[in-house]
């Protein structure tokens, strides 16, 4: 009966110190998102975005589009914290989460604020560019690229060199997006593109 009792009492311990290792790895890896994506993933840095305020499925797609291969990953510097680490990319990162740890930090930067970038634009195109989201981007882009509620991610506020490198991406072929997006794309010129990144920019 000692025995079972003192098997019953390591167990307990062992239990405790698995969560708290796994908590304190997730803690850990949600700093390093933020010694690239700013605190409390509120990025300074024009061509890495803000992902604090985006919804948790936004988030969590993104990350699965890494590990899926479905989403390009660029190599990047830390910009924060030990910048003397290795150069990192999404890739690297996400194939060493779980599944639970995915969910966890989706949620965590879900629950952060969103701060647009202040940065510049040319007021000229605004109008225009407001006219073309609402014509082409609204239906999935709500109240103006602003809604985290869509789970489309957040296009207003967001930095316009990070914009114009995805939109790359997605005419390359190298980002993955479903039909009715790339049919969008497909009529975009690029005065269009740039009223639109215009748009964005001005929503500060």
């Amino acid at each position: 009966m000692k025995n079972k009792s003192i098997f019953k009492v390591l167990a307990c311990l062992a239990i405790m110190s698995f969560n708290s290792v796994a908590f304190t790895d997730t803690a850990e890896i949600i700093n390093d998102c933020m010694d690239c994506h700013g605190n409390n993933g509120i990025s300074t840095e024009p061509d890495m975005p803000t992902i604090a305020g985006a919804s948790a499925t936004f988030i969590e797609s993104a990350l699965f589009a890494y590990k899926d291969n479905v989403r390009p990953a660029q190599q990047s510097k830390y910009r924060f914290g030990d910048i003397s680490k290795a150069p990192t990319d999404m890739k690297k990162i996400v194939d060493q989460l779980s599944a639970q740890q995915i969910s966890d930090i989706a949620t965590f930067f879900a629950q952060k604020p969103f701060k647009a970038a202040k940065q510049g634009f040319n007021q000229a195109l605004v109008s225009d560019g407001k006219k073309v989201h609402e014509i082409k981007c609204q239906r999935c882009h709500n109240s103006g690229g602003s809604d985290p509620d869509d789970d489309s991610g957040i296009l207003a506020g967001q930095h316009s060199l990070y914009l114009e490198n995805s939109m790359k991406d997605y005419q390359d072929g190298s980002r993955e997006m479903d039909k009715k997006m790339q049919q969008k794309i497909d009529q975009l010129n690029s005065d269009e593109w740039q009223a639109l990144l215009a748009y964005y920019a001005s929503q500060q």
